[in-house]
């Protein structure tokens, strides 16, 4: 079970983070910290670079967390925070296929770091040889999820406010 569980962190966790870097770094033909700045004001998520540079690193660190099994349910919270923003901003009217645009890659991932949190990172995890058990039980996943939810919302909700003033609408 520890190898499998290892594997699954691994593909996820380094997926997850490889799609951080393409907002962070503009690695991997990504859009880097000005690109993500962009498209964030085109969703009136503002302060738009802010969010973008949040999207990044959510993505990039809770991957790098998750592949190395690194501080319990921190790592599957960021991910279900950016993903779920994903999925409400970008996503949801645009039907289930990721060939449409649509949710299916984004709750994928939400699937895959929920399995992997309440299965537990597995002996092959830097929290099982240091011997921590941090936001480990059951009652610190469902709190960190039900925060990420929250978090998730909260954010999701931030494009329906108005514009400043002195804003240019989106195109």
């Amino acid at each position: 079970m520890s190898e499998a569980l290892l594997i699954a962190r691994l593909i996820l966790g380094l997926g997850l983070a490889a799609h951080g870097a393409q907002k962070l770094f503009g690695w991997f033909g990504g859009p880097g910290p000005k690109g993500m700045a962009g498209f964030m004001a085109g969703m009136n998520l503002r302060p738009p670079m802010l969010f973008g540079l949040a999207a990044g690193l959510g993505e990039f660190g809770g991957g790098l967390l998750i592949a190395l099994g690194f501080l319990g349910g921190i790592g599957p919270g960021l991910l279900v925070v950016v993903m779920l923003t994903a999925i409400l901003t970008v996503h949801w009217g645009k039907g289930f296929f990721v060939a449409g645009n649509g949710w299916e890659l984004p709750g994928t991932y939400i699937a895959g770091a929920l399995a992997i949190d309440f299965a537990g990172f597995g002996v092959y995890s830097i929290d099982k040889v240091l011997g921590w058990s941090i936001l480990g039980t059951d009652a610190d996943r469902w709190i960190i999820l039900g925060v990420a939810v929250v978090i998730a919302l909260l954010n999701s909700s931030m494009r329906f406010l108005p514009r400043p003033a002195s804003a240019p609408a989106a195109k």
